[in-house]
């Protein structure tokens, strides 16, 4: 594993400072409400620990012309890290055994909601800042990945719908470990408006079947449609890389 270099800490490492106070204090509001036990806290800095990790690891060596004077993470990508203060408290709940109820679900809406609506936030801020980046592309990316996981597993843990819906959180993961077996997988792929949709189904539908008024049918019905989509979705994309790579593609819808 390569160390961390020291451009990144040191052109990171303030906004990743400044990102750990929300995260605190979202984490403590969950435990409070929640009655959850101190080692969530624990659970929830680490998992913020992994992420300024990773962060590092992934910033750019270089600097960036894109970013000038803004300088630290950039605007697009400060906005995604303040969108992780809301989803690694409701990452950090999975962690801890035992916890639901009405409460806890009702929380983890709301925390997941705003989390899903700032989505679109910060590709705005991109735009109007001139500021896009393969780096802050890459981080809101993976950020929607974790939080369509962690409520995954909350819908599993709920009980309310069987093992299976962890195939919505799931799949990306499984699809990056096939690009090992299947390079032509590990491609680029242009930019869909099928991929967006389909993203927004998949969080629309893991919060549906979360909803303690939703009938426990219902929130099977909905986890299948959203894994119906995605199952698509991942297929469409899976497809046109293998035929690219065999020289045959044609661009996917």
């Amino acid at each position: 594993m390569a160390p961390l270099r020291w451009r990144p800490l040191h052109e990171a490492g303030s906004d990743l400072a400044v990102g750990f106070l929300p995260l605190l204090v979202m984490s403590f509001v969950t435990l409070r409400l929640l009655e959850l036990p101190p080692v969530y806290l624990v659970w929830a800095v680490a998992l913020y620990a992994v992420q300024a990790i990773l962060i590092l690891r992934a910033f750019p060596a270089a600097p960036s012309a894109v970013l000038g004077e803004w300088g630290g993470l950039g605007p697009p990508s400060r906005v995604t890290l303040a969108r992780s203060a809301l989803v690694l408290p409701v990452a950090a709940v999975t962690l801890v055994p035992g916890v639901g109820g009405t409460t806890g679900a009702w929380l983890i809406i709301v925390f997941s909601t705003v989390a899903l609506v700032m989505d679109g936030f910060d590709g705005w801020v991109a735009r109007r800042t001139a500021c896009a980046t393969p780096f802050g592309a890459r981080f809101d990316m993976e950020l929607d990945a974790f939080l369509l996981l962690a409520l995954s597993v909350l819908v599993w843990q709920s009980g309310r719908v069987d093992v299976w819906v962890l195939l919505i959180g799931g799949l990306r993961y499984l699809f990056v470990a096939a690009a090992w077996v299947l390079p032509a997988l590990g491609g680029e792929l242009p930019p869909s408006m099928r991929r967006k949709v389909v993203c927004v189904i998949q969080g629309i539908g893991l919060l549906v079947a979360l909803g303690p008024i939703i009938p426990v049918p219902m929130a099977v019905a909905v986890s299948g449609v959203a894994l119906g989509s995605l199952l698509y979705s991942f297929g469409v994309d899976s497809v046109w890389l293998l035929r690219r790579g065999a020289g045959t593609a044609t661009p996917p819808a």
